[in-house]
């Protein structure tokens, strides 16, 4: 299989027709080989629009959310990142090819593992791969640049807001199904924060997510 054709094609007829047109962005999926992230059983398939499976419940984003959500957050060299759902890893290294550092927190050991063998194999340094539940926060590296959470929340922890520096970051997909919205939160002071929504999307839920009220009367 030519894989570069296959990416050419995945950035020029999945990702930019979405609107995503970072040229920062594009560059980044043109360079990470996505391929090198998936299961082989479904190597044929990882630059396809295919939501890829990864066993034991997870999933990787398709290639177009991953660009919509690189073009939303912004990464900065100096930016030290949280990412909560390590998945294969390959969400890790796109972060990692930009920021500082990454801290990427999976609660299944398999994709733990799957992921910290995948970034050491394709030579990233700057991730840490860790074992836990991040989805309220993740203490010991806290505050954060930029939070990023890879799955669905009905909402999001307070806990996890307040690990964002001022001025940081926290992208997350808030709802449940049928549609979750893709939401962009700014920390604009250590009381206030600016919340925007950016467009409408399903994906695998997080486990251990933090549950919305539910009155009755």
């Amino acid at each position: 299989m030519n894989f570069e054709q296959a990416r050419f094609n995945m950035v020029e007829q999945q990702v930019r027709p979405w609107e995503v047109l970072d040229f920062g962005v594009l560059d980044l999926l043109m360079s990470v080989r996505r391929e090198e992230f998936v299961p082989e059983a479904y190597k044929s398939l990882a630059l396809s629009e295919a939501e890829i499976p990864l066993g034991h419940g997870g999933s990787m984003l398709v290639p177009v959310i991953e660009g919509k959500i690189l073009q939303a957050i912004q990464v900065k060299r100096s930016d030290k990142v949280l990412e909560v759902g390590a998945g294969s890893g390959y969400f890790a290294a796109l972060l990692a090819a930009k920021a500082d550092w990454v801290r990427t927190v999976d609660i299944e050991p398999a994709l733990v593992n799957m992921a910290h063998d995948n970034l050491k194999r394709y030579g990233v340094e700057n991730v840490i791969v860790e074992e836990g539940d991040a989805v309220r926060g993740w203490a010991s590296s806290a505050p954060y640049d930029l939070i990023v959470v890879s799955g669905g929340v009905p909402q999001i922890a307070d806990s996890l807001l307040e690990q964002v520096k001022v001025g940081g970051r926290l992208f997350a997909f808030v709802g449940e199904a049928p549609l979750m919205t893709a939401t962009l939160v700014t920390r604009v002071s250590e009381s206030q924060f600016r919340t925007e929504s950016l467009f409408e999307n399903l994906v695998p839920a997080m486990r251990n997510a933090p549950q919305k009220s539910h009155f009755t009367f």
